[in-house]
């Protein structure tokens, strides 16, 4: 089956094509228009996805060599997400399944990123532990099989995305604010300070990140002018430390209680360097093979929406004329087939 992915939740417009599990094209347009803002205004996003979708649609069936026409069905994310930018994808959709006869299927955004980890030459086998980590979510889920979810925990305030970029904007770091505090991590000394870890004493695979984001602030607060400049690349290295840490413990803890060899991290924040270095090593103390998404599959992308909907529509799934985006939709719920 040939898949045309399209993903407009937030603030990038994406489309792409699969043959089967193969990628043929996966064109992402980030909307800059929010830079100035210092975060993402809905609004503006539904405009610009309604001045981007239908070039980027072109160019990824251009990318991918192939015509609408050849197209078998159609996967488009209708939640979570902002409702009107969700609304400029799924219309979009409707409408070339109107056209051209082919099935079409809404997409979990949360699923999407799951099924960032069957977009590799060696995807991960169920069942796995899946960490998802973005600027919205921040979730322990086992993977049991295909599209079987068991939910083990959540963030109990902010997600862990969201703590990056409201702490690089406290220390006057341009948006989006994770890659920056990455960056300038990289060249501080995470032994600064010692920041809190969220939870960290519950016996829970829930998270937190309301605590820290607060002990990042009342310390940067402390220090005078020359300070701040003199060490915000070491609070971020700390902060960094403190974020990924928790992150890394509540996912070994839940792989060796229910037994799983297997953990893949999805999600904008599974691109972080720190993650990425920490998650591995604890992976190979402890016999787990640790899976990251290439880096053009950890963003949102249309890429992993169509790797979803190739799965549902396999099963003979379809959504109806009649879908509306959900912009609370949780993962397993079953609207696309309402």
């Amino acid at each position: 089956m040939k898949i045309l992915g399209i993903e407009t939740s937030c603030d990038e417009t994406s489309a792409a094509v699969l043959d089967n599990q193969i990628v043929l094209s996966n064109v992402i347009s980030s909307q800059q228009v929010h830079l100035n803002f210092g975060g993402v205004v809905p609004e503006l996003a539904s405009r610009a996805h309604l001045r981007k979708v239908i070039p980027v649609v072109e160019q990824a069936l251009a990318e991918g060599g192939v015509c609408l026409a050849e197209i078998d069905g159609f996967a488009v994310t209708h939640g979570p997400g902002l409702v009107g930018a969700l609304l400029v994808g799924l219309n979009y959709a409707k409408g070339v399944s109107a056209v051209t006869g082919k099935p079409y299927i809404g997409v979990n955004h949360i699923e999407g990123h799951v099924y960032s980890n069957f977009l590799e030459d060696s995807p991960i086998e169920c069942p796995f532990l899946c960490l998802l980590v973005s600027g919205g979510h921040t979730q322990l889920v086992v993977v049991r099989d295909h599209l079987e979810y068991q939910a083990l925990g959540k963030t109990r305030d902010d997600a862990v995305g969201e703590a990056f970029d409201k702490v690089a904007k406290l220390l006057g770091l341009p948006y989006p604010g994770g890659p920056q505090i990455d960056r300038l991590a990289a060249q501080g000394d995470p032994e600064y300070t010692e920041f809190p870890l969220g939870l960290h004493k519950e016996k829970t695979f829930d998270f937190s990140y309301s605590g820290l984001k607060t002990a990042v602030l009342t310390h940067w607060q402390s220090l005078g002018a020359a300070e701040q400049e003199r060490h915000q690349a070491d609070v971020c290295a700390a902060f960094q430390k403190a974020a990924v840490k928790i992150l890394v413990k509540r996912t070994m803890e839940a792989a060796k209680k229910y037994g799983l060899k297997a953990v893949g991290v999805a999600g904008g924040v599974a691109a972080n360097s720190g993650l990425r270095k920490a998650m591995k090593t604890a992976g190979e103390k402890r016999g787990i093979v640790v899976h990251f998404p290439k880096m053009a599959f950890c963003t949102d992308n249309a890429a992993m929406i169509a790797r979803a909907g190739l799965e549902r529509l396999k099963r003979g799934e379809t959504s109806k004329a009649t879908l509306n985006a959900f912009p609370s939709l949780q993962l397993g719920d079953a609207r696309h087939l309402l």
